[in-house]
């Protein structure tokens, strides 16, 4: 199966599957920061507005790379049940790693935001990521622009693993979902961490 080069290049190719839809006042949100130069070139494609909306994952108590739940700057955190039974953890043991998460997307929402407002009731939203490993960060932001009356929500990347895309009532559109998945990581030549900057750039 064949990988991305970049998140650009990977960009372009999602937004060839999203292309020819009848978009109404469509809205690109883009998870910061690896989503945003994929989201970028979706919207550009698709002549729609680029904007973020922030999700930070509720890592496991030492693994923080790997997520258990996620929160939103304001929105209570969504922890995934299975995960939690099997590490034998509660939500009420994250507690305080779900404030820690959540004031650092207040944060990153003031920085990459700076006040504009944001504008999802009645329109096609299309929430993008660079890739959907466990899903539960693109669960958080979902459920998040769930609470502000869209028209729609699709959420799109450009690989996706098969037994997460199960887990979303949302229509998913991936280009990727390739059966030994492994990680993000693995469907990219180049996957450099994408930095402020680069999320300050492409949403100027």
């Amino acid at each position: 199966m064949k990988r991305f080069a970049n998140r650009q290049e990977a960009g372009r190719a999602l937004a060839a599957r999203l292309a020819g839809r009848p978009w109404h006042d469509p809205l690109v949100l883009g998870l910061p920061r690896g989503g945003v130069p994929v989201a970028k070139e979706v919207a550009t494609h698709l002549n729609a507005e680029l904007d973020v909306v922030v999700a930070r994952k509720i890592g496991a108590p030492g693994h923080p790379e790997y997520g258990v739940g996620a929160v939103t700057a304001g929105s209570a955190p969504i922890y995934d049940p299975r995960v939690l039974r099997a590490l034998n953890l509660t939500e009420e043991q994250l507690g305080h790693q779900a404030d820690v998460e959540r004031e650092e997307a207040r944060r990153r929402t003031a920085l990459y935001r700076a006040g504009r407002p944001l504008v999802i009731a009645g329109r096609d939203v299309i929430l993008v990521d660079d890739g959907l490993a466990t899903g539960v960060t693109a669960r958080a932001a979902l459920h998040h622009i769930a609470e502000h009356a869209p028209k729609s929500v699709t959420l799109a990347v450009p690989v996706a693993a098969r037994e997460a895309l199960n887990t979303f009532s949302t229509p998913v559109v991936a280009v990727l979902t390739p059966k030994h998945f492994q990680a993000v990581s693995r469907w990219y030549d180049s996957f450099a961490q994408t930095t402020d900057d680069e999320v300050l750039r492409a949403l100027s």
